[in-house]
């Protein structure tokens, strides 16, 4: 069997989204010059889906998609607006994420916090000055994930925000239901540091451990078997940044920015388990 490449939809990857997309119903309040069934057909949702991965995973501009391959790019770019703004993409993470603890168990007992910036030229919101990008607009990716890097919670915010002003937005942004009573621990590193910071994380029932990349080191020294976990959170960055459409961010708007990146959560997710590829 010939592999799947990156972009390409599956029948199993479809197989989980086609039931996720909302029906198209005629507007009631609407007076329509056409009969129903009238006019221009609608794309495929199935080639629509398959073009917005397409544009995820190779960083293309909406109007440079294959029409051959994909269909008309307005139309592409009509339905992920529409998908975006009903919330699909974050359904289909969700989705995911149901199917990876049922498959494997999500990791809830070593968690791991983190933010990565990136370039944003052309956002109008959620953006701010990079301090590390001589002021240049980008934006920054709060991220948590489980213990095998999968993410749990993603809030986007201007790159000038500082990781400890989203730590109770993203704790409390968990896509999925955390088990009450499971022993949850906590790792980030010192920037999460401070009173407050502490107090929300023990506030949330997780055990910190906020610590310095040389503290880390030192207690690896001293006991060889003890597992480093922080760094979790920074492979989970680095595999969003291999979808290109949010690796350096074109999107202007919130909304879609954020349905790309619940999109590339969901993918992540699922390969985790190995379902929609290969």
């Amino acid at each position: 069997m010939s592999k799947v490449q990156s972009w390409e939809v599956s029948d199993a990857f479809w197989q989980r989204v086609e039931p996720l997309l909302p029906i198209h119903q005629r507007d009631l309040d609407k007076v329509y010059k056409r009969k129903p069934g009238g006019g221009r057909k609608r794309l495929n949702p199935r080639k629509a889906f398959s073009g917005i991965v397409y544009v995820l995973r190779t960083g293309c501009q909406w109007k440079a998609i294959p029409k051959e391959q994909f269909g008309c790019a307005s139309a592409v770019h009509k339905y992920f607006i529409e998908w975006s703004k009903a919330g699909v993409f974050e359904a289909f993470w969700r989705q995911g994420l149901a199917e990876y603890d049922e498959m494997e168990g999500i990791a809830w007992e070593w968690q791991s916090i983190d933010g990565g910036m990136y370039k944003a030229p052309m956002a109008l919101e959620t953006v701010g000055k990079n301090p590390t990008d001589r002021g240049k607009n980008g934006s920054k990716r709060h991220v948590l994930v489980d213990g095998r890097g999968v993410p749990l919670s993603i809030v986007v915010t201007g790159a000038n925000r500082h990781d400890v002003s989203q730590l109770e937005a993203v704790l409390d942004g968990v896509v999925f239901e955390k088990p009450a009573e499971q022993e949850q621990h906590l790792c980030a590193d010192c920037g999460y540091k401070g009173k407050q910071a502490l107090s929300s994380i023990l506030q949330r029932g997780y055990i910190p451990h906020v610590k310095q990349r040389k503290e880390e080191i030192e207690d690896k020294k001293r006991d060889p078997s003890k597992k480093a976990r922080r760094w979790i959170v920074e492979a989970s960055i680095s595999w969003f940044n291999r979808f290109r459409k949010i690796h350096v961010r074109f999107e202007k708007l919130e909304v879609t920015h954020y349905g790309l990146t619940c999109l590339a959560a969901a993918i992540i997710t699922y390969r985790k388990i190995g379902v929609i590829y290969g």
